[in-house]
């Protein structure tokens, strides 16, 4: 069974930074491409970023180019976004998610169905 737990949101002010961990169990993580999804209140769920079975490709939404980093420990089976330079609008909680196929994903705007998404950590960005 799949199980996404992320971990390591909380409160910063804005130009502050947090590390979101999550730690994936029940497949083979190394065959799969990764996803961070976030959904701020009242708002639909936003890809953020996205990143190959291998680590060596990534993708962000233009918001986040330059400030968040996503990156994977295929040994440790989990993935992490770092946040820097932290603004109010991202402001959501933070969902990690996995490929529905293993070896296949998208270069762009995209998320998997939510039976492959973890149960979120929040994240408030607010002086």
């Amino acid at each position: 069974q799949v199980q996404l737990v992320e971990s390591g949101g909380g409160l910063v002010q804005p130009g502050g930074s947090l590390r979101l961990s999550c730690a994936a169990s029940g497949f083979t993580f190394s065959d799969y491409w990764m996803y961070w999804i976030r959904q701020a209140p009242g708002k639909g769920p936003e890809w953020v970023s996205t990143i190959h079975f291998g680590g060596n490709v990534r993708y962000y939404t233009d918001s986040v180019k330059g400030r968040f980093t996503i990156s994977r420990d295929n040994a440790g089976n989990t993935l992490y976004l770092q946040m820097n330079s932290l603004k109010p609008e991202d402001t959501a909680l933070y969902y990690c998610a996995r490929g529905e196929i293993p070896g296949a994903g998208h270069n762009g705007p995209y998320y998997p169905r939510r039976d492959y998404w973890g149960q979120g950590t929040p994240v408030t960005v607010s002086s």
